[in-house]
């Protein structure tokens, strides 16, 4: 295989995987516990709400990672998150109906409402 070939082939698998990734925005908003707003801001460059963007295959992806946003290891600096999500532009719901996914995750009674 000579060198143009090879850079040939390695730019068709770049292409190929950029092609098969899709795009999940992930909205999240904090609310900091009292005095402590610098602090749980820190993660949104000092504002209450940021979005990050990561490339899934898939919608439901993108719901899992949302949901993994949720995840609060700071009790006594974040009182709250909500969590929302767009794939591809469109919003995500949760199976019941909420655009907030933090309202299905696991540990939202240990994790929130801590302070």
């Amino acid at each position: 295989m000579n060198r143009h070939q090879l850079l040939l082939s390695i730019t068709s698998a770049v292409f190929a995987i950029s092609v098969a990734a899709e795009t999940c925005e992930i909205t999240t908003t904090r609310t900091a516990c009292p005095g402590k707003e610098s602090l749980s801001y820190k993660k949104c460059h000092g504002k209450a709400s940021c979005s990050e963007f990561i490339e899934v295959k898939n919608a439901n992806e993108c719901k899992v990672a949302s949901v993994s946003a949720c995840e609060n290891a700071r009790l006594n600096i974040t009182k709250l998150k909500v969590v929302n999500a767009s794939f591809n532009g469109s919003e995500l719901k949760t199976d019941a109906g909420s655009s907030d996914f933090c309202t299905i995750y696991e540990k939202r009674d240990a994790e929130f409402n801590q302070c």
